[in-house]
């Protein structure tokens, strides 16, 4: 076993976006890291993989972030070699295609009008009466768009995606990833376009020539350069601490078995929190070991299909909402970058298939997986079977952290004990157990670095770059609620009603002792529309209640108005906001 003698090195746990950010941030503090990756690729969950000069990404990573340091290192990095790329996505669900983000006609076209209608009725019945107490994906969801909308569009797809019930999934997962959604919102998104900011985030994305793992080579040579090093095929076997503070990893060569242990003096791990804690020698509490146990991810698998057509459909993705099929997404790569295709003459597809490790669909043989996505890919009627020429299959483990009923109060021992190692920062999706995107992920490994190098506190658990779109609706919602506040219709009808009631009841008083008891001309037009008033004591109290009556009416239509005025103006300025989050709710699932 070999021992790398340099203590006072940062060692990085992880290539992938998180644990390459860190590294390049590093060596821009004047630090050399050294950055373990067990895969022969860098880029983690977002690596790129190839196969006869096919690119596949895995999973289909745009790039589009509010976070300006994060675009800024992208544009750093990567330049001319960055597309800009037309975003366009539909859903297969019945036997037909939905346009996604939804398009009025085409909806109630697929839908039916029957079935549209049923969805508007279920809406506003959970509106009425919905769960008091919120605590699962499911009852979030039915919540805010209705029971039957969740069971059309959320139920087959999150439970394809998550393998468990939506039942069982939490609520405060649909909160951090579909924010603060409604049907409401969902309307308005069919009908408005978003402003051009928004439209530009996503109706337009970026994505690297070859793919996300493009981006993280580039990162890789960059940190190479700078004296940095990135080894792949190693594997962290061990990490060896002394009471709060970590002081080497022994890691093995995955080609030739050898060992060896690297010292240093700062450590920073994107790999799964859970392997981080079963890995530590002295071992955690047996409490913690415990917790890291029960801790799940969901994997899944990618079969790259290679088709002897020119050109099959135009979308980026499709979402399968079908259960009579196993795939849950197609990637179409060709429509992501023409140059993830070496053969304008062929296309590629990615159809993804979610899992775990060790399950039936895991463990079936490639072959037998080509085949039953050529067989899915007729069945859906995308292209014949006949149409597919090759294909592979590529393996992606613990791709999403699960947020189930127990994981709350695991993760919390995680975080209490690995906050208590001094020298060591966990980032990036895996290492916080944070369904995040990569820049978020990219985010962690920035902030992580700040607090090892620079002695910030940065709450790593806690980034997130919406954090931006909270701020605008809060701002939003908190300038109308202080500027126009909503009227109490009741209240402003009896006062208004009152008010009427008098000056005619005193106006009729006046008349009398002014006219004497005769008729004037002073009471004929109230005569015409007041059946029984007249100038009389009697016809002042008639006086005071119709006063009373149409004053109320008037009073109370008036905030009525009113209020919809102004709800129609905050529903229209939260838009912009909302959209941004409700364009890509599918893609958080």
């Amino acid at each position: 076993m070999g021992n790398a003698t340099n203590p006072d090195q940062v060692v990085v746990i992880g290539a992938g976006p998180a644990g390459l950010t860190a590294a390049y941030e590093l060596t821009k503090l004047g630090v050399h890291p050294v950055v373990i990756e067990k895969y022969n690729k860098v880029g983690g969950l977002s690596r790129t993989e190839d196969y006869k000069g096919f690119y596949f990404d895995m999973g289909g990573h745009r790039f589009f972030t509010k976070a300006k340091a994060v675009n800024k290192l992208w544009w750093e990095v990567l330049g001319d070699e960055f597309l800009k790329r037309p975003r366009e996505s539909r859903i297969y669900y019945n036997r037909k295609f939905f346009a996604y983000p939804l398009k009025p006609l085409n909806a109630l076209m697929g839908l039916g009008f029957l079935q549209s209608v049923m969805v508007i009725l279920s809406y506003l019945r959970w509106q009425v009466l919905p769960h008091r107490q919120v605590e699962s994906l499911e009852q979030w969801v039915t919540n805010r768009f209705g029971r039957r909308l969740f069971r059309t569009f959320f139920k087959s797809y999150t439970e394809k995606v998550w393998g468990i019930s939506c039942s069982e999934l939490k609520a405060e997962w649909a909160a951090q990833r579909i924010k603060d959604l409604s049907l409401k919102s969902a309307v308005l998104s069919m009908f408005f376009k978003p402003r051009k900011t928004i439209t530009t985030l996503i109706e337009e994305f970026h994505y690297p020539r070859f793919g996300p793992g493009m981006m993280w080579n580039a990162f890789r040579t960059k940190v190479e350069e700078r004296g940095g090093e990135v080894r792949t095929d190693t594997d962290v076997v061990q990490i060896r601490r002394d009471g709060n503070r970590i002081e080497s990893v022994v890691v093995r060569d995955t080609s030739t078995g050898e060992e060896e242990i690297i010292e240093g003096s700062q450590f920073i791990s994107s790999m799964p929190i859970t392997e981080f804690i079963k890995k530590l020698d002295p071992p955690a509490p047996d409490e913690v070991i415990e917790a890291a146990s029960n801790l799940k991810y969901r994997d899944f698998l990618t079969v790259c299909l290679i088709l002897n057509r020119t050109d099959l459909f135009h979308d980026n993705w499709i979402y399968v909402h079908d259960p009579a099929v196993n795939v849950g997404r197609i990637q179409n790569f060709k429509n992501w970058s023409p140059d993830m295709v070496p053969d304008p003459d062929k296309t590629s597809l990615g159809m993804e298939y979610f899992c775990n490790e060790g399950d039936d669909v895991w463990n079936m043989p490639d072959a037998d997986l080509v085949e039953m996505a050529k067989q899915e890919i007729e069945r859906i009627g995308i292209a014949s079977y006949s149409d597919v020429e090759d294909g592979c299959v590529f393996r992606v483990e613990k791709s999403y952290p699960v947020y189930d009923s127990d994981y709350r109060d695991h993760l919390e021992a995680l975080k209490d004990y690995v906050s208590e190692i001094t020298n060591f920062e966990t980032v990036g999706r895996n290492g916080l157990h944070r369904y995040n995107n990569q820049d978020h992920a990219m985010l962690t490994g920035m902030l992580a670095v700040r607090n090892l190098r620079l002695r910030e506190t940065n709450d790593l658990w806690n980034v997130n770059s919406e954090q931006e779109y909270h701020e605008q609706i809060e701002s939003i919602e908190g300038v109308i609620r202080r500027v126009f506040m909503k009227l109490d219709r009741v209240a402003l009808g009896l006062s208004t009603g009152v008010s009427m009631g008098v000056v005619l009841f005193v106006s009729t008083l006046f008349l009398l002792l002014r006219e004497r008891g005769m008729n004037g001309p002073n009471l004929q037009l109230l005569d015409q529309f007041l059946p029984g008033y007249s100038l009389s004591l009697m016809g002042s109290l008639v006086g005071l209640g119709y006063g009373f009556m149409i004053g109320f009416i008037t009073g109370w239509l008036f905030a009525f108005m009113r209020n919809t005025a102004m709800f129609l103006m905050a529903a229209y300025l939260r838009r912009g906001a909302e959209l941004k989050a409700l364009r890509n709710v599918l893609e958080y699932i």
